[in-house]
């Protein structure tokens, strides 16, 4: 082109046309963006909203800017039919044509009347200001409006994906808080009453008030996804919900348990009569038994057997005054402690009987090493033996009298034992403190 105008050189009748077609692609994409964004779902539910905090600060931007949208492409509307006239009055536009059509394809020839009333709570370009009016090309305010329209549309998709989101969600949450409101009061657990009272209380308030902030100011509750650039990048925030949602849970878990407590109360009480009881019976068989040990053994310590479990019968007579009045949410953790206490009472039960009998124990298998001695060596032709049957003889007379001194009778079978074997030719028994003048010597 050999001509040029104030935007440079003035473009042929070809460029023209391959122009105005990009332009009119351009329109017809940006009218289609824009009627998407007006009948959004998320923008009428924001035009209708009682908004708070920072969704109202940024819908009132984003209206301005929706606003400012029209604006802009009413203006790039006007340019490009003005355009379309200038290009159709003949078939072969004239050189002022050009000139024409090239200062208002290429120049800044649109001009944006009252901008700065229409910007007032909208994005500005840089270094615009807050003028009366604004003149931009046809590309400059094409860039713009995708600008603009971004940051609307990221607004609406973000508050939208909350709004789609949350509340359904904090509804059903809602819904089985309710119902395990009314099962957690068919068994006693009130609020002042129980912890799970007081926390179904607190879920409560935390989701009516979650609820009212989501619903009023949602943008409270996205967060934007780092590094995105598409708008609506991001994802509802759920801490809080999850974090109820969790609560409640571990109060369901405890209302179970309550419940399992109404259910068996009864099996569980008889069960924990039972093994108290055998923990009693345990104790006065020791208690017996210590008397007998006094009596039968000499030169021993036994241990003192305690009383029964009186603090522990006692809570069984609460956990049963509970199940009467069906107060389950006390039932519960009482039952609990009692049956970890029953049995552990049982097992001291057991282990003082050990304790306390393990001397006749000792006795018992005295006894029985020395009459096995005994027979072995009859099985041998020893029987008569002068020596064993003496040492045999004393060893009976201290196992079988009473009260019998456990030390010296068991020095007595090591005696009787440590003759025997030295008799039969086997090893010798290992020395336990036998007096020396008491053994067997080469001449016995």
């Amino acid at each position: 082109m050999g001509v040029t105008g104030s935007t440079g050189p003035v473009m042929d009748r070809d460029e023209v046309d391959r122009a105005l077609a990009r332009l009119g692609a351009e329109h017809e994409a940006i009218e289609t963006s824009l009627l998407a964004l007006q009948d959004h779902a998320g923008r009428r539910l924001l035009e209708g909203a009682e908004l708070t905090g920072v969704t109202q600060e940024r819908w009132t931007s984003t209206e301005a800017s929706i606003t400012l949208l029209w604006t802009y492409f009413d203006a790039y509307t006007d340019a490009l039919r003005t355009a379309r006239d200038i290009r159709a009055r003949r078939r072969w536009s004239s050189r002022e044509d050009l000139v024409e059509l090239t200062e208002l394809l290429n120049g800044e020839s649109v001009t944006v009347a009252g901008s700065a009333t229409a910007t007032a709570n909208a994005p500005t370009l840089h270094g615009t200001g807050n003028k009366l009016s604004e003149r931009y090309s046809l590309a400059t305010l094409v860039d713009r409006m995708n600008e603009l329209y971004a940051t609307s549309l990221d607004m609406v998709v973000a508050a939208d994906a909350v709004w789609s989101a949350l509340p359904a969600r904090i509804d059903l949450l809602a819904a089985e808080l309710q119902r395990t409101r009314r099962l957690a009061h068919s068994v006693g657990v009130r609020r002042g009453e129980h912890p799970a009272g007081d926390d179904l209380e607190r879920i409560t308030r935390t989701l009516t008030k979650l609820r009212e902030e989501v619903v009023s100011d949602p943008l409270a509750f996205w967060v934007a996804a780092e590094g995105s650039s598409a708008p609506g990048g991001g994802r509802p925030d759920t801490t809080v919900y999850d974090r109820e949602a969790r609560a409640l849970e571990d109060v369901r878990r405890e209302i179970d348990a309550v419940l399992t407590v109404r259910q068996d109360a009864e099996k569980r009480i008889v069960r924990l009569r039972d093994v108290l009881s055998r923990a009693d019976r345990t104790l006065a068989e020791a208690r017996t038994a210590r008397g007998e040990v006094l009596a039968k053994i000499a030169a021993t310590e036994v241990p003192v057997v305690s009383g029964p479990p009186t603090a522990l019968q006692e809570q069984l007579a609460v956990a049963a005054e509970y199940r009467r009045q069906a107060q389950w949410h006390r039932l519960s953790p009482l039952l609990e402690s009692l049956e970890e206490k029953a049995e552990d009472e049982l097992l001291r039960a057991r282990e003082s009987l050990t304790a306390v009998t393990a001397p006749l124990a000792v006795r018992a298998e005295l006894r029985g090493r020395l009459d096995a001695y005994k027979a072995k060596v009859a099985r041998h032709g020893f029987a008569e033996d002068t020596l064993l049957v003496e040492r045999y003889e004393k060893a009976r007379r201290m196992l079988w009298s009473a009260p019998c001194d456990l030390r010296a009778a068991e020095q007595a079978v090591l005696r009787y034992q440590q003759a025997a074997v030295e008799l039969l030719g086997g090893p010798r028994v290992p020395d336990q403190g036998v007096p020396e003048d008491d053994r067997r010597g080469p001449g016995a």
